[in-house]
């Protein structure tokens, strides 16, 4: 009975929708612009086109397998992967605030 209480305690589920604390904020830049009709397939995060020719991804991830899993579309898409960064949640506005003045 012990065992049962400590795993679940030590559960690694997340449910967004109680604990919103949870939720990772990720900013993916990738060689080249990424179309905005593919938004839905890179689960909803918004696209930034950059002057530069690179192309910002940005968004909340529930988890690290939603992070892999995006991460895999652009493996298979065959687009340059630049970087993937977390946004610490006190900064989540002040990111999107650059990005739009860009």
């Amino acid at each position: 009975m012990i065992v049962q209480n400590k795993y679940r305690l030590m559960s690694n589920e997340l449910d967004p929708k109680t604990d919103r604390t949870q939720i990772m904020v990720y900013q993916i830049r990738v060689k080249g612009h990424v179309s905005r009709e593919w938004t839905d397939w890179f689960e909803g995060l918004t696209i930034t086109l950059k002057d530069n020719g690179e192309t910002l991804l940005t968004g909340p991830m529930i988890d690290q397998a939603a992070l892999h899993g995006v991460l895999r579309w652009i493996r298979d898409l065959g687009i340059p992967l630049l970087s993937v960064t977390y946004i610490e949640p006190d900064q989540t506005n002040t990111t999107e605030a650059k990005q739009t003045q860009e």
